[in-house]
């Protein structure tokens, strides 16, 4: 993965084009949800590219957490500060935060093992529709709006036992999925293995909004448009969502 080509630098600051972030869910996160097409009427930055551009920029530490505070949009100039710090604000020029990240422990610049992690990481986040949400809404005879589904992507922990990791894989461990009314609170672990044993943890937080009764033909519907995106099939999109 070369992540140079899904940025772009002007008066030091990161700015992501649509081309770049539909790319980028595409191709390097297997990511098909439709707002993240080129064309889409209320278009959003994948997190994950973000999650990419904090580490390429600020290394990777052994304990690391990453909190979205808002949907970027396309070629917003986004500041990643050069510090220290073990807490940083991506803001863009007016001070809106859209990422925070907190990091402790010791760093690796290695872009080897940062591109190979990430590399694993977003394929990983990216099969989270419908591989691992559609059963734990099932389970809970709950589902999002299929006319209109919003999914949020809220935040991102890794915890690493060493930093010189060769190869690593990302093996899901545990969901849950916790109804309140109308929101719903996602929590995926997972595990880092390589070499044969398990190097780190994580865990990736997201809400559903506007959950309703569950209803299978809906389900099956939503899966299948998406199923045809992915394919290349010409389904329609199911309007702008953020699965």
């Amino acid at each position: 993965m070369r992540l140079e080509d899904y940025f772009s630098r002007r008066d030091n600051r990161i700015l992501v084009s649509r081309h770049q972030a539909s790319g980028f869910a595409k191709k390097i996160a297997g990511d098909f949800n439709p707002i993240h097409d080129e064309d889409a009427k209320r278009f959003c930055v994948p997190g994950d590219l973000l999650f990419a551009l904090g580490l390429h920029h600020y290394g990777l530490s052994q304990r690391m957490c990453f909190n979205f505070g808002g949907m970027v949009s396309d070629n917003v100039p986004l500041l990643f500060p050069d510090t220290e710090a073990n807490d940083i604000s991506i803001c863009d020029d007016s001070g809106k935060e859209y990422l925070n990240i907190r990091r402790s422990g010791g760093r690796s610049i290695d872009q080897a093992v940062i591109g190979d992690l990430t590399q694993r990481y977003v394929e990983f986040s990216g099969q989270t529709f419908p591989h691992i949400l559609v059963p734990l809404m099932r389970e809970r005879r709950v589902m999002i709006n299929t006319d209109r589904p919003l999914v949020i992507y809220e935040r991102m922990a890794i915890n690493l036992d060493e930093l010189d990791i060769q190869a690593p894989k990302l093996e899901l461990v545990s969901s849950n999925l916790d109804v309140e009314g109308k929101r719903g609170n996602v929590s995926l672990q997972f595990v880092v293995n390589a070499d044969g044993k398990t190097v780190g943890r994580g865990e990736k937080n997201i809400v559903l909004s506007g959950l309703r009764e569950y209803d299978q033909d809906k389900i099956d519907r939503l899966v299948k448009e998406y199923g045809g995106r992915k394919s290349g099939a010409d389904y329609p999109a199911s309007g702008d969502s953020a699965l």
